[in-house]
């Protein structure tokens, strides 16, 4: 009996049992993995320099800087020896003689393979194995991007850009949900300076979860002195990402982008730099080396948490953590590789994943 037990209350951690809506403070958490190699090399440093297809996740303001001819992006990675997977892909469109840009991207980060042992002991007390079924749960997101020029000099430029997001995530067969928010960002670019801001989930993004059971499975959570989730809707507090950035010309062939980010969270205290009720501020910087516009030299660091010492057997003293990150990149015509070499908790933690992603730019063929 112990057993079902346990895997009842396996099932119910990975659904969000709530009796009325309310705000969660990682809600939607998928949706601050990162998208494309470059931005996640640089330890997620994009708001005030993207300027891609990938910018429909980082700022929408920034796809006016896809010119002339559509650009995509696509991104698969393996994240804990393959359990968990992260799809992502984008496309840009540029319209009305590049005063306008349409975008669209998805995506995709699910734990596939998952055991149901629901039904391992039998009524009798015996366990059967064979009664072990699994199944996936995925998170998915779809933006619609839109961003146009505010003003375009020789050197100046100002735009704004707007997301409608469609999220829907889903649990086996035993719940899912469906969701809508808006992002909106603005970029400005004035000679070798590059400033940026983009307000997330502007409107609080929502979720409404629904949850289906069948008879024998409720008896079996019944049983077990599990709840039984109804419908509830989870709420996702707004956020704002602010940055600036800084082009530097080291000699005649290469060139240097200085990028810092800040994070503003308003859902409580976060374990960040600067924790308060108010206002939680996490800090992100990247730079980028850009080698006759051909290769390209990535770093950054992200995600600074206090924690307690390794060495510190009482438990009592805590040090500053970070996560870091390299990548490179090469060019060759309208098609770019990326890599990233990123760590997923600390510099300490050997959680480190490798991540490519591809960029192109969508040219017709002369005739």
């Amino acid at each position: 009996m112990k057993l079902v037990k346990k895997s009842g209350w396996l099932i119910l951690l990975l659904l969000p049992v709530f009796t009325k809506a309310q705000f969660r403070k990682y809600s939607n958490e998928f949706l601050n993995i990162g998208a494309g190699a470059r931005g996640l090399a640089m330890g997620g440093a994009q708001v005030a320099s993207v300027s891609d297809a990938t910018s429909g996740y980082w700022n929408p303001a920034g796809l006016v800087g896809v010119k002339d001819h559509p650009n995509v992006g696509i991104m698969h990675v393996d994240y804990f020896a393959g359990i968990a997977k992260y799809d992502y892909a984008s496309i840009a469109l540029p319209i009305q003689d590049n005063k306008r840009t349409l975008g669209f991207s998805i995506l995709r980060f699910a734990v596939d393979d998952i055991p149901n042992t629901l039904f391992l002991v039998e009524p009798d007390g015996s366990i059967n194995y064979n009664n072990i079924q699994t199944f996936s749960s995925a998170d998915y997101a779809f933006l619609f991007s839109f961003a146009q020029h505010v003003q375009e000099t020789e050197d100046r430029r100002i735009s704004f850009g707007a997301n409608a997001k469609i999220i829907h995530r889903k649990v086996g067969s035993f719940a899912s949900a469906w969701g809508f928010g808006i992002d909106a960002g603005l970029q400005m670019r004035i000679d070798k300076w590059h400033l940026g801001v983009v307000a997330r989930d502007l409107t609080t993004t929502f979720n409404a979860w629904s949850f289906k059971f069948t008879e024998k499975e409720k008896e079996a959570l019944y049983l077990t002195k599990n709840d039984i989730p109804v419908k509830s809707t989870e709420l996702t507090a707004p956020r704002i990402a602010v940055g600036g950035g800084y082009n530097f010309d080291v000699g005649k062939s290469v060139k240097l982008l200085a990028e810092a980010n800040l994070d503003l969270t308003f859902d409580g205290k976060r374990n960040t730099i600067i924790s308060s009720k108010p206002v939680s501020i996490d800090p992100r910087l990247g730079l980028e080396a850009t080698i006759k516009d051909v290769f390209f030299v990535r770093g950054g660091i992200a995600n600074f948490q206090k924690a307690l010492a390794d060495g510190d057997t009482l438990n009592q003293k805590k040090v500053w953590i970070y996560q870091p990150s390299v990548g490179a990149g090469f060019k060759i015509k309208n098609v770019m590789l990326d890599y990233a070499f990123t760590n997923l908790a600390n510099q300490s933690n050997p959680l480190y994943t490798h991540i490519f992603s591809l960029r192109l730019n969508l040219v017709k063929k002369e005739q």
